[in-house]
């Protein structure tokens, strides 16, 4: 199924904002309900003809979950761009994220 995984696993409050021109960093918060061990991991489309592209730098909590994410380099076209984040854990399946942000 498309929402597999543990209710209240996936990431909340999902944001990013641009720097200078071709800075990009996303933040979020794990869920409310996900296991301590979760791990999420973010991917990104800046249109449908490009290629998805994984995180470069993780911004990490105190216990080295990723929280956040700056890409450097970014070209922002005038589509809407994909935001994907998923996560793993041993203890269970998580739900994904994703949005479309214009």
């Amino acid at each position: 199924p498309v929402f597999a995984g543990m209710n209240g696993s996936a990431i909340e409050n999902f944001s990013c904002v641009i720097y200078n021109i071709f800075l990009m960093n996303c933040t979020w918060q794990a869920g409310r309900d996900a296991p301590a061990d979760t791990q999420y991991f973010l991917y990104w489309q800046n249109s449908r003809d490009d290629e998805e592209m994984e995180c470069e730098l993780y911004i990490k909590d105190e216990n080295c979950r990723n929280m956040g994410c700056i890409f450097q380099n970014v070209t922002i076209g005038t589509e809407k761009a994909y935001f994907l984040v998923n996560g793993s854990s041993k203890d269970s399946l998580i739900q994904f994220y994703d949005e479309y942000i214009d």
